[in-house]
């Protein structure tokens, strides 16, 4: 895949990502509609990863608890978020992820990208999804319907790679 790189300041703070508990759909209105008044933007794409209700070794998850060093795991996602700018014509992008109890059928992964044309937020709401996935140190407990758990495993995790 070819990349066009697009001027960006990279000096920019690093941003809060976390979100005590289930991120809300209120949360996600919100954050939609302030963009309603930049009229450069033609096109959102938005990603929203929601736990699973996953059945192991015959027992449901009912809830991921999730933990993070949020430090780490902030710079990571600047990184990542930064590296979108460089590679992809965005206007914005947000990621927000859940830290603590989420349950089932809640959404814990809220990626946002915004652009002049539709295929730079597409393709970097991929790209930043992606770089989360195997880049960022967080870590779940899958909660099961009998109290017991589990540490989640994420085969796509292989460390910092931007």
């Amino acid at each position: 895949m070819r990349y066009t790189v697009y001027k960006h300041m990279s000096n920019k703070k690093i941003k809060k990502v976390f979100v005590q508990g289930a991120i809300s759909p209120e949360k996600i209105a919100d954050s939609i509609s302030k963009h309603q008044s930049k009229t450069e933007i033609g096109a959102h794409s938005i990603f929203l990863g929601q736990v699973r209700a996953d059945v192991v070794e015959g027992k449901t998850v009912k809830a991921i608890d999730y933990s993070a060093y949020e430090e780490m795991a902030e710079k990571e996602m600047h990184k990542i978020r930064e590296a979108a700018f460089s590679r992809f014509e965005l206007t914005c992008a947000h990621i927000y992820h859940s830290l603590g109890k989420v349950s089932t059928g809640q959404v814990c992964l809220f990626i946002f990208t915004s652009s002049p044309h539709r295929k730079g937020a597409i393709d970097a709401c991929q790209y930043i999804l992606d770089g989360v996935k195997t880049s960022v140190p967080i870590f779940g407990k899958e909660l099961f319907e009998d109290e017991s758990y589990q540490w989640k495993k994420n085969e796509n995790y292989v460390g910092n790679q931007t």
